[in-house]
């Protein structure tokens, strides 16, 4: 993928994928944090972890499709 050269600092792709990922996924949470309270999900550090690594692999792929 490469990286970013802003002002002299390297800023590599999969940085700012990650924290946009992170981004999206406090926004998700907020939503599967009912789910948590009613006890619909069992384990809810294991789930959020799978939301957030899903959420990064859709990222990444869509900047992979732009940038081909």
């Amino acid at each position: 993928m490469g990286e970013l050269n802003i002002y002299g600092v390297y800023v590599p792709i999969f940085l700012i994928q990650a924290i946009l990922a992170f981004i999206i996924w406090k926004v998700v949470c907020i939503g599967t944090d009912r789910l948590v309270e009613k006890e619909w999900i069992a384990l809810p550090g294991i789930f959020n972890i799978c939301i957030y690594l899903i959420l990064l692999w859709l990222i990444h792929w869509v900047f992979i499709q732009m940038t081909t």
